[in-house]
């Protein structure tokens, strides 16, 4: 992992791997860089960057107040100033494609294109009241084989993954401590979140209008309790031009390397080449 220092002195860690194409991957709102794994070893041509969010993975936990969108996207500014790189896309998924929205109507020039990950403007309630219910909560399980066995279960809208694909998962978003397992993100997270949501809503659908000028993809898991068709379909009217993947057996989030996702995301990909 390399790192570099946030504008408030913290240390943030990233990978930076390949050759091509910048491509910024930023993960959901409990995740980390290895929310990508899955897809990286099939995205030729591209320079893929992949930010740990403060609070998150290996990077320094800040005060809760500054786990937010605003300033997690000003940490992916920074993050481009100390690459050196004046543009890249973004691949965002859930918490990262809200991140890509409020970046793409604030500094446009910054981006060369956007990819959301099962996220939009409308975001449901049932999705939301699942993540508060494990938000910030330490894991139950005791070992990885157990937390895999576990998130099989109660991953709602998951069908046809193999248990060795949850054994991955559990080790991207969890590490060993001496009583069993613990999150890879600072707790303190959910009041963060808490204190977000206790703010009257904004409207997104100016953040998603203004991806209308430049590449655009949407991976949409077929029992996403995050995404609705309906907003799916409002987002599609919107930007008709934008590449788009419905992904069957899948909720939110779609792990990405499944074939209708990829084959968007290189489509995508070749219109920035």
């Amino acid at each position: 992992m390399n790192t570099f220092l946030s504008t408030d002195g913290l240390t943030l860690a990233y990978r930076d791997e390949g050759e091509g194409l910048p491509v910024i991957a930023l993960a959901g709102l409990t995740r980390n860089s290895d929310d990508f794994n899955f897809i990286a070893p099939n995205l030729d041509g591209v320079r893929l960057i992949r930010p740990d969010y403060r609070g998150r993975g290996a990077s320094d936990w800040g005060p809760y107040q500054t786990y937010t969108i605003q300033v997690e996207a000003m940490d992916v500014l920074h993050l481009m100033d100390h690459l050196g790189l004046e543009k890249a896309a973004i691949l965002g998924t859930s918490r990262g494609g809200l991140i890509a929205m409020g970046m793409a109507a604030t500094v446009p020039d910054r981006l060369l294109g956007v990819c959301l990950n099962d996220i939009g403007p409308v975001i449901d309630t049932d999705g939301l009241d699942v993540i508060m219910g494990y938000l910030g909560r330490p894991p139950s399980a005791k070992t990885f084989d157990e937390a895999a066995t576990t998130r099989a279960r109660v991953m709602e809208g998951f069908d046809n993954v193999p248990m060795d694909r949850w054994l991955e998962e559990v080790h991207n978003i969890l590490e060993q401590a001496d009583d069993g397992l613990q999150n890879r993100y600072d707790p303190a997270l959910r009041d963060a979140v808490i204190e977000e949501g206790a703010q009257p809503v904004p409207d997104l659908w100016p953040l998603f209008d203004a991806l209308a000028s430049m590449p655009t993809a949407l991976i949409h898991g077929a029992n996403s309790n995050l995404l609705s068709d309906a907003t799916v379909a409002e987002m599609r009217r919107r930007h008709p031009g934008m590449k788009y993947a419905k992904v069957p057996d899948r909720g939110h989030v779609p792990f990405l390397d499944e074939p209708q996702a990829l084959a968007a995301i290189q489509a995508w990909i070749k219109d920035m080449q």
